[in-house]
């Protein structure tokens, strides 16, 4: 996944959540006909200081819920209290409750330039939408995953904080 500002490390958080829980694994079938459905959702919340330099307003998806094996567009609005310049990062984890499944750091810009996003560094201050869409993989395990995001400036000091929960569990109506 991309994060073509520090708004967008929340934006990418449910893609690269779908993204890095991306195991194979084929879809359930019970009785070998009846596919089972997933009953997805999830939720995001803004653990930021208000000392942070990035406050997130809100975080959209289509669909909403997310589906697996579908595009996923997420839409974040932020303001951003200061210029984001190169060297500005995020530490990125995943979680199966307890387990850890992936730990990585991003390096906004980089990310950015890569994704050819519309917004590059430097990113002035000011209120910024950033939309992306990704293909959220078929095979994502059924279960819930929560997501911490937090975003640093090149200078080390606290840009954003989100945690996501999303949750992939099996439906209760089976049949």
């Amino acid at each position: 996944m991309y994060f073509p500002k520090a708004a967008l490390l929340a934006a990418a958080l449910s893609p690269l959540a779908a993204s890095a829980l991306a195991f194979t694994r084929p879809d359930l079938v019970l009785n070998g006909e009846s596919p089972v459905f997933t009953q997805s959702r999830w939720s995001w919340t803004d653990c930021g200081l208000p000392s942070d330099g990035v406050h997130i307003k809100s975080i959209e998806v289509t669909p909403d819920p997310p589906k697996p094996g579908q595009d996923l567009t997420v839409k974040v609005i932020a303001t951003s209290d200061k210029e984001i310049t190169e060297g500005a990062y995020a530490d990125v984890t995943v979680k199966l409750g307890l387990i850890k499944l992936l730990k990585k750091q991003f390096d906004i810009c980089e990310e950015a330039r890569n994704a050819n996003a519309t917004i590059q560094c430097p990113i002035k201050g000011g209120d910024h939408e950033v939309v992306q869409t990704v293909a959220l993989p078929r095979e994502i395990p059924r279960a819930k995953f929560m997501v911490d995001v937090k975003g640093y400036t090149a200078d080390d000091e606290d840009l954003v904080c989100v945690k996501l929960n999303v949750d992939f569990m099996l439906g209760h109506n089976l049949w």
